[in-house]
């Protein structure tokens, strides 16, 4: 497995003298011979080996955290040598994630502006209140230290750095008031609260003071978990959320629980390799590999032993773990945690007693349960189990501009992911054996499944699915061996599942068609080079991953495009048809060509004249759709409200309307997701409103979506407009026109919804910022007198078009579903 998260020591020292510090107070001493910080030619081979690693495993991202003893010894020249080079090294594609975590007491507004440039994200070290922080955290003369890193809190919480504010970091001791210490960590309004287990072995117990009886760390947590649950869960916590999402089968937040395998390595200021730190409290020498970045690359770290015990799952887990029946929320405990003299990491966690009394505890209090078979489960009121998923506070400014950047976009397909994985939970145990397999595979190879089940279709199968166990007449196949097949593929792990043969071919979401003719069962046997499909009836299909395909393998085609945005167009997943017009057939070789050029074209125009969009949908937009092409003329796009990620588009005549397609249809995708944890306006109006665009009143769901959408639509005519500033001729006209027609009507469509009374605080903040990105338009002259809008004339020169642009994603939520898959299911 590839790594993904680094550790980048910078400095080797550290101003504070905390006895409870695993560098220095544990039992590795390797500390003393390194260099006190990493010098210019260490840091150039890092970025080199880390950029070499993402090439060759096509990382999407890497995540880096500068690190210490206390990383602010370095200075700021070192850090920004640290950031710039990691940042131009990476290849094309592959984004960087950088942060910091320092005990706080050297950030000053200098380290914060120097932060705010490279974008550096910034964790602090606090313990709580005064006298939590300062049993531990002292100054080697033993003053205090907790002033200065409230100070340096605070100065993360201005408006100017609040953005920079990763959140805290506390390790626990039992000794002190667990609700003194959350309530001081919750004033101080952190994105994210992390509580550590204090590093221990068996050699080495931790306290357990006799008075706070058995499972002390277990108790301390469960007051502030039951704190937290009373106030609402404010503020996200790692702990928490990771026994809640283990607990459903999903990925862990953090390698002390679960069986996620670890994809994080250590790399120390003199350039060597190293296991994860915590290993240091273990034995002398403990996270030593003998590699560095000299000599090694990553994927030889990666085959250290070391290494891949920490990666190996329940495999590696003792006897007594794997017969445990919380084993796959506990996943043993920190891999430090386990070791004992003479027995080395073949032990359960040290802290077992209190895993397992946390994980039953939060287990038993939310009750998770499957939902009603009557009903589809409300995103809006999700799980009561599950953590809050989805853009923070700042991000969802962002989205009520009608913008979003790629990180706001990519937290909102995070949460889609997480809606997805819990609607499987609800159909997926009926289903039987494929689900079983489904969840031996997620403990392994957890990235594999999240890759199948990110496919926007896969969410419109589960609730087809649920549908029909409520009664609904709709005749939804079993996907799920499918899905499971898929992932089992990508993951290139040796074995084998039975997938149903439908219409003479076996389909494998995200990848492709096997044709095998004929109708049953087949098994898809996977391997580290390829697959293959053998049918009862004798039929072999061999499909190598290197290999040109042939007429039996209709695989799914990306495509790569400038800056990286690499989109799938989905001819082959029978799922697919679920928009309002039907899907086009397979593309030939030449309508793939015309595809590709018609969106190269359509996606240079996007980044080069609405950039605020185009951001966006890189991140997010992964698979478009080819609709078979309607009445002659006739533009189609649209996206389902079931789909998260894909836009379905009949290509248009000319590369314009194709990128209006494209960023309308994705407006509509962004505003679902939203709409899937926040409430915008009362669903209990059932008023009509006027949309200028549409005849009839139409509900006001209708209406936002609508006016979401066009808001994007009229800026990218406004671009056309100013292109054509002091040119005349039909097209600078026409252009003119539609920009004056498309601003008017959005402003009437936003001023209906402010004038609504129906809009939630929330959703007034929304249609407000919309109003407000839709200024600048309103300010702008028209130039040359326009004509009046021609629907019959498109984005070229007497280019015949209908301007509506019919979204399949607006059916009402609160009506009755028409008979496509168009509607908002149990919303």
């Amino acid at each position: 497995m590839p790594f993904s998260q680094f550790v980048l020591k910078v400095h080797s020292r550290c101003d504070l003298a905390c006895d409870h510090c695993y560098v220095y107070e544990h039992a590795d001493t390797s500390w003393r011979g390194r260099p006190r910080a990493i010098t210019g030619v260490v840091l150039d081979r890092v970025a080199e080996r880390i950029a070499e690693h993402a090439t060759e495993h096509r990382l999407p991202a890497v995540h880096v955290v500068l690190h210490g003893g206390e990383p602010l010894l370095a200075g700021p020249r070192v850090l920004r040598r640290a950031a710039e080079r990691l940042r131009a090294a990476l290849p094309a594609g592959c984004a960087l994630d950088l942060r910091i975590h320092t005990n706080g007491v050297r950030l000053d507004r200098a380290f914060c502006e120097l932060f705010d440039e490279l974008d550096i994200k910034v964790g602090i070290s606090l313990d709580g209140d005064a006298a939590a922080n300062d049993r531990h955290r002292r100054f080697a003369d033993g003053r205090s230290s907790h002033a200065q890193v409230l100070a340096a809190v605070e100065l993360l919480r201005r408006p100017e750095f609040r953005h920079l504010y990763a959140g805290l970091l506390c390790t626990i001791d039992v000794e002190n008031d667990p609700v003194a210490v959350y309530e001081a960590l919750r004033a101080l309004e952190p994105p994210r609260i992390d509580f550590l287990l204090p590093h221990a072995t068996w050699d080495q117990p931790p306290k357990r003071p006799a008075e706070l009886g058995e499972h002390p760390y277990a108790k301390w947590l469960l007051t502030i978990h039951r704190r937290w649950e009373q106030q609402g869960r404010p503020v996200p916590v790692r702990t928490f959320d990771s026994v809640y999402r283990t607990l459903r089968g999903r990925a862990s937040l953090t390698e002390a629980l679960g069986l996620d395998p670890a994809d994080l390595v250590v790399i120390e200021t003199d350039g060597t390799f190293e296991q994860a730190d915590s290993l240091k409290t273990a034995y002398d020498g403990a996270p030593a590999t003998g590699f560095d970045v000299f000599a090694n690359s990553l994927d030889e770290v990666a085959r250290h032993p070391g290494m891949m015990a920490r990666q190996s799952g329940l495999a590696g887990l003792t006897a007594t773990c794997r017969a445990c029946p919380v084993v796959r929320s506990c996943g043993g405990g920190l891999y430090a945690h386990r070791w004992r003299t003479g027995a080395g990491f073949d032990n359960p966690s040290v802290f077992c007693g209190d895993l397992m009394r946390l994980i039953t505890t939060i287990r038993d209090r939310i009750a998770p349960a499957r939902p009603a078979a009557c009903a589809v489960p409300d995103p809006v009121s999700p799980d009561p189990g599950a953590p809050a998923a989805g853009p923070g506070p700042e991000q969802l400014a962002q989205l009520a501009r009608g913008h979003g950047d790629a990180a706001t976009v990519a937290a909102l397909a995070a949460g889609q992911l997480d809606l997805t994985r819990r609607l499987l939970a609800a159909v997926g145990p009926a289903v039987g054996e494929s689900w079983q397999a489904l969840a031996e595979l997620d403990a392994t190879a957890p990235a594999a499944v999240d890759a199948v089940l990110a496919h926007p279709y896969v969410r419109g199968w589960a609730v087809g699915r649920l549908r029909a166990e409520a009664g609904e007449p709709q005749a939804e196949p079993d996907t799920l061996a499918e899905i499971a097949a898929a992932a089992l593929i990508r993951a290139r792990l040796a074995a084998e599942l039975p997938v149903p043969v439908r219409g003479g071919a076996i389909q494998l979401p995200t990848l492709g068609r096997v044709l095998v003719g004929g109708s049953g069962q087949a098994v898809v046997r996977s391997g580290a080079d390829g697959f293959t499909v053998r049918t009862a009836g004798g039929v072999e299909r061999v499909i190598g991953f290197d290999q040109p395909a042939d007429r039996s393998w209709l695989p799914v085609r990306r495509l790569g495009l400038l800056g990286g945005w690499s989109v799938a167009l989905e001819d082959t997943d029978p799922q697919r048809d679920r928009h309002r017009w039907p899907a086009e057939a397979r593309l030939t070789e030449a309508e793939l060509g015309d595809w590709t050029g018609a969106l190269r074209e359509a996606w240079e125009l996007l980044l080069r004249e609405l950039p605020q969009y185009a951001a966006g949908i890189g991140a997010g937009l992964t698979t478009l759709t080819p609709l078979r092409p309607g009445p002659a003329g006739r533009e189609l796009g649209g996206a389902d409200r079931q789909a998260f990620g894909a836009v379905a588009i009949a290509r248009p005549r000319t590369a314009p309307a194709l990128a209006r397609l494209l960023v309308h249809g994705f407006q509509l995708v962004k505003l679902g997701g939203v709409l899937d944890f926040h409430d915008l306006y009362d669903r209990a109006d059932r008023r009509g409103y006027r949309a200028p665009w549409q005849e009839e009143p139409r509900p006001l769901a209708d209406l936002f979506q609508e006016a979401y959408a066009e808001l994007a639509v009229t800026e990218f005519w406004g671009s056309r407009a100013r292109a054509y500033h002091g040119v005349g001729g039909e097209a600078a006209e026409h252009a003119r026109a539609q920009f004056g027609r498309r601003r008017g009507e959005t402003e009437q469509a936003l001023d209906a919804l402010l004038g609504s009374g129906s809009l939630t605080a929330l959703g007034e903040r929304f249609a407000v910022g919309l109003r407000e990105s839709l200024e600048p338009c309103l300010a702008m002259p028209l130039g040359a007198p326009a004509v009046p809008a021609d629907r019959s004339v498109g984005d070229g020169a007497a280019a015949p078009a209908d301007r509506a642009v019919p979204a399949d994603h607006h059916a009402p939520a609160d009506s009755p579903a028409p008979a496509d898959h168009s509607a908002p299911a149990g919303r």
